[in-house]
This record gives structure tokens, C-alpha cells and sequence, in this order.
């Protein structure tokens, strides 16, 4: 699904460049659980942000779901990312001044949707979660744990099949961040691929396999 070959990324300083990824080797196959693990500074969420194709600045290939992200265009790239990926913020993102069915039907605005289709996926995406009852409040009038719940259901809501997490449960209480791994466990076990940064031990037991970054190499 996903492959990387020789992969870098770099910022012009004096009076040589800093890297902040070095000879990134990494296959992602379709259906996988992977965490990626390593101390702070390491490169963890540029390697996501890379993957998730936000980030467009760096050397190397990459194939997406075969793909050549290489020789792509920024905006062709943009245009798998809204296809393919949906993203899981530590903070969670959510636009204030929209509903929770408001930030639901966000992802699905950006593709050839009609509305009345919309209004159906996102009815049904509040009741597979658990929250029909939250679906007019505003995300300020929610807890951490439900506003999590929230963006976990937005990154999915249009059915990508690459979902990345980005420490997801940094600011929550241990049984909100076990919500949270466990509904993961369950996209994972449909179907859906899985990547996630985290520094949780216990996170990563959720994943099929972990990888480890250092100074921005891969730790054999």
C-alpha cells in the first residue's frame, strides 16, 4: 500500500542543512497497525505528516496505494490526501464554530457528495459512535474525551483507507485514551489501515507492529 525508499527531509540552516529524516526504508501494507515510537525530536510526526501527504518538502520515493507521490504535483497530492487519509489530532482539531454533525460533514463537503447523502452518512456515523444526542451541541460544550470521540469520527466519516493518530490520546484520562485505542482496534479489524504516533507503551500493544525513530533514522 504505502512504500518509502530512501526517504529525507531537511531545513537549509548554515552551514549545512539540518535533517530531520535520514534514509527513511518503510513498506505499509493494506490493513496494517503500525506505531511509531521514539523520544522527542525524533521525527515522528513529520514522518506522518509526510505519509498523510501534508507535508510536500523532502527528497526520495514514496508509492501510495501505487501512486508515485514523487512525481506528483502538490496538487494532485492534495487530491488522494482528501481520497485516501483521514487524521487524528492530539488537540482535535474541531472548527468551534460548527456542530458536531457540522464537523462531520466537513470531510465529506470535499467530494462529490449531494447533501441529502451527506446528511445520511453523518446520521449514520452519530449513531455507530454513540453520539446523535451530542450532534447540536458545539465542541466547547463537550468533555475531552467526546470531543476525541468527535474527531475520531470525522477522520473516518468518508471511509479512508489510511488513518493516522497523532499521539490521540495525549490529553486524555486513561479510560477515554482506552475508548479511543479500542475503537481504533475495531477500524483496524474492518479493514481500515492504521498508523499512530505515540509515546504509550500501552498504546502500542494495540498495534500489529512498532517501528522505532531516532534522530531521524529508522532503529534497525
Amino acid at each position: 500500500m504505502n512504500q518509502l525508499r530512501a526517504l529525507e527531509k531537511s531545513y537549509p540552516t548554515r552551514p549545512s542543512s539540518t535533517y530531520v529524516l535520514r534514509q527513511i526504508h518503510l513498506d505499509i501494507a493494506e490493513g496494517d497497525f503500525v506505531t511509531i515510537m521514539g523520544p522527542s525530536g525524533a521525527g515522528k510526526s513529520t514522518l506522518l505528516s509526510i505519509i498523510g501527504l501534508y507535508d510536500h518538502t523532502w527528497s526520495g520515493e514514496y508509492h501510495f496505494n501505487g501512486d508515485a507521490v514523487h512525481l506528483l504535483k502538490p496538487k494532485e497530492r492534495a487530491a488522494l490526501n482528501k481520497k485516501h487519509v483521514g487524521f487524528v489530532f492530539q488537540q482535535f482539531h474541531l472548527l468551534d464554530d460548527l456542530t458536531v454533525a457540522e464537523n462531520l460533514d466537513i470531510p465529506l463537503s470535499y467530494r462529490d457528495i449531494k447533501k441529502s447523502e451527506r446528511q445520511a452518512v453523518v446520521a449514520d456515523t452519530l449513531d455507530r459512535f454513540g453520539i446523535v444526542g451530542k450532534k447540536d451541541l458545539f465542541p466547547n460544550q463537550l468533555s475531552g474525551g467526546q470531543q476525541q470521540l468527535v474527531a475520531v469520527a470525522r477522520a473516518i466519516v468518508a471511509k479512508p483507507t489510511l488513518l493516522l493518530a497523532d499521539e490521540p490520546t495525549g490529553n486524555l484520562h486513561t479510560d477515554q485514551g482506552r475508548q479511543i485505542m479500542e475503537l481504533f482496534k475495531k477500524l483496524n479489524g474492518e479493514g481500515t489501515t492504521i498508523i499512530q504516533v505515540t509515546h504509550s507503551e500501552t498504546n502500542a500493544t494495540y498495534s500489529n507492529r512498532i517501528i522505532r525513530l531516532r534522530d531521524g533514522w529508522l532503529e534497525k
